[in-house]
């Protein structure tokens, strides 16, 4: 059974950092794109980031470039999130996603930047 349990979020003000986690099981973490969404009240799913199988190679939405940090631990099955310098436009349920089941979604963990 695979499983995404994302965790991390919080309420934080405007500028200021957090660092998600998603912990994976079920499938051979290491062969597999690895990806974070997010997605605000009322709004579409969005892609944030995404992070090659061996890590090498990253992808962002010009929203949060230079301002978030994907990177990943293969040998903990791990995915992670830097989020620094964070916007009340950021606040969204983020979710992490696999390339192996790419339907399949986890609880999320909320991310509230408010002041």
């Amino acid at each position: 059974q695979v499983q995404l349990v994302e965790s991390g979020g919080g309420l934080v003000q405007p500028g200021g950092s957090l660092r998600l986690s998603c912990a994976a099981s079920g499938f051979t973490f290491s062969n597999y794109v690895m990806r974070w969404y997010r997605q605000a009240p009322g709004k579409e799913r969005e892609l944030v980031a995404f992070i090659t199988s061996n890590g090498v190679s990253t992808y962002y939405v010009d929203s949060v470039k230079g301002r978030f940090t994907i990177s990943r631990n293969n040998a903990k099955n791990s995915l992670y999130l830097q989020m620094n310098s964070l916007k009340p436009e950021d606040t969204a349920v983020y979710y992490c996603n696999t390339g192996y089941t790419s339907d399949y979604w986890g609880q999320g963990t909320q991310v509230t930047v408010s002041s």
